[in-house]
């Protein structure tokens, strides 16, 4: 469910090993090979169900609008839930790191989900319900968390995506939120898609959480040099944007703004620790490289047919 980066990416990783797949999504879109797209509310969960009945698994990579997420978290994890419930398909979560809150060291998947904040709450919260009814026997479910996504595909919503790569293609200074040179994981797009459709098929990895496999962290400005090397431009100035000029940004920009909550991600280490997940499956991270090539390797094929 849901088709932005991770759930495009898990669609098309499924159809390139032989399943079919509906895709769920508020307004729909064209059909392509192997993808059933169909409009839904996804919060209707009688509607929902009906789509889903028949399915092995559902993949819940939809996500309200960022400014809503304390709203329309509840009502949407709910219907999954219900639909998981009726239909019997495996619920597979995609999480993300802010349910636990500023954490000193790294992110493993026994910390406590102690974030106080209303995104990082409503995530929490989230897949606690998800989990209460796992452990009830009513449903069979399990999370996958990453870090920032990075990667083909990923433009607006990345920190090293739309704001970042077109201006270090042209040779431009970019900005980035908090402390540029803080260590900092980046879970690469399609390393999240095999780690959402292994867990799927694997028993052992239901009823808990599980971190996807994320190359060692690095700071943003490590990953731009790695990026400008890439694509030949040469080193860019790297420039952090303190409080006061996201504050400022935030008033024109509700993404910055909404940003503030998760602050504290960028101005510290933060580092993503996945050894749990690579001690019992299969999938691993694809090295930082080959990352780096695809993803500047994309861009430019968008810039290309953008002006093409």
């Amino acid at each position: 469910m849901g088709f932005g980066p991770a759930g495009a990416a898990t669609a098309r990783l499924l159809v390139a090993r032989g399943h079919a797949v509906r895709v769920v999504t508020t307004s729909g879109r064209r059909p392509e090979p192997g993808i059933e797209h169909v409009a839904c509310d996804a919060r209707d969960r009688e509607r929902l169900t009906g789509i889903v009945r028949g399915a092995v698994a559902l993949h819940g990579c939809a996500a309200p609008p960022y400014h809503r997420w304390a709203d329309d978290w509840p009502p949407l994890v709910s219907s999954l839930c219900a639909a998981a419930e009726e239909t019997g398909a495996v619920l597979v979560m995609l999480g993300n790191l802010y349910g636990y809150g500023p954490v000193d060291g790294p992110l493993t998947e026994d910390l406590p989900l102690a974030a106080t904040g209303a995104k990082g709450r409503a995530r929490a919260n989230g897949w606690e319900q998800v989990l209460r009814r796992h452990e009830a026997g009513r449903l069979r479910a399990v999370e996958v968390r990453a870090a920032d996504f990075f990667g083909p595909g990923v433009t607006d919503g990345g920190h090293l995506a739309a704001r970042v790569v077109p201006r270090l293609l042209r040779g431009k200074p970019v900005s980035v939120l908090g402390d540029p040179d803080a260590p900092h994981s980046w879970s690469y797009l399609p390393d999240v898609a095999a780690a959402l459709v292994e867990v799927a098929g694997e028993e052992r990895a239901w009823g808990r959480a599980w971190h996807v496999p994320t190359a060692p962290a690095l700071s943003a400005r490590q990953m731009i040099d790695r990026l400008a090397a890439r694509a030949g431009t040469g080193p860019v100035a790297v420039r952090g944007l303190s409080p006061a000029v996201l504050g400022v940004a935030g008033l024109f920009s509700p993404l910055l703004r909404e940003l503030k909550e998760i602050r504290y991600q960028f101005d510290r280490p933060f580092v993503l620790d996945a050894r749990a997940y690579e001690a019992a499956f299969a999938v691993r991270a694809t090295p930082v490289d080959e990352q780096v090539g695809a993803t500047v390797d994309w861009w430019r094929a968008r810039s290309t047919t953008s002006t093409g």
